[in-house]
């Protein structure tokens, strides 16, 4: 039974664990990222632009943007009628369901589900007002697409990304140099950044990276690949697909 090293955010990991082990494999967790709510500057001109009707697009490129957003309102019913006059966009199935769960109408998800996705998806946009919330790590790429398609951008940081450090992140590094762990599974840029930066803590950087070379990477989207690559990490494993449960059916076929 393979051994996969799960990242995830704490909210995400007792799903993650439950649905690997349901596809066969044993795993080991320590969540490398967490989310906490946060409230930049801009966030109530953001929501009195979408109150007043100014918005054509909104993004939200997470269920966690969707829930920080909404959290941080006093008119919550007023602001999601106002939300449905737009066109909502969702990043992918998750972010559209938490959407719908809390009365909001998706009108548009991209077949590939990243920030190049969602700039291929929207067409005609030139001229257009668009909102985006997001987290404080939010890809670049998005708002840059966007512009160069003649839109204008408005971006709302609605929480931020945090390092979390416990018992869990020294155990599942002991047992990665230990040759125990198969897979590993990284979901986010920030999540190889604070792996590598804790590697780096212990004074075992050089000697995880050449591990990991001989094991199986696996990373969703090209950002989050192109991070490992550039600590020298070899990806084997890049779901077309941008979600957890594609990477791990793909991983399973790998190594089957």
């Amino acid at each position: 039974m393979k051994v996969i090293a799960i990242m995830r955010p704490v909210g995400y990991l007792a799903e993650s664990v439950k649905l690997a082990v349901s596809m066969g494999f044993k795993t080991i967790t320590a969540p490398m990222i967490d989310v906490v709510d946060r409230t930049d500057p801009d966030f109530k001109i953001f929501a009195s632009r979408i109150l007043e009707g100014e918005a054509d697009y909104v993004i939200f490129t997470s269920a966690n943007g969707v829930e920080f957003t909404l959290l941080k309102l006093n008119m919550v019913d007023d602001f999601i009628e106002q939300l449905n006059k737009t066109q909502v966009v969702a990043i992918g199935p998750k972010t559209r369901k938490a959407l719908i769960r809390n009365g909001i109408r998706v009108s548009i998800v991209p077949e590939s589900y990243s920030s190049e996705g969602l700039v291929e998806k929207l067409s005609g946009i030139e001229g257009a007002i668009i909102e985006i919330a997001r987290s404080s790590h939010g890809a670049p790429e998005l708002v840059r697409g966007l512009i160069g398609k003649g839109a204008v951008v408005h971006e709302t940081q609605v929480y931020q990304i945090i390092s979390p450090r416990d018992e869990r992140h020294k155990k599942l590094m002991e047992q990665a140099l230990a040759g125990k762990i198969d897979i590993f599974a990284f979901t986010s840029t920030m999540m190889v950044r604070n792996f590598i930066a804790l590697a780096d803590e212990m004074d075992a950087k050089d000697e995880i990276i050449r591990i990991m070379n001989e094991k199986t990477v696996a990373a969703i989207g090209k950002p989050t690949a192109e991070t490992l690559s550039e600590s020298g990490i070899t990806v084997k494993i890049m779901p077309e697909k941008y979600t957890f449960e594609e990477m791990l059916r793909k991983c399973r076929e790998i190594d089957s």
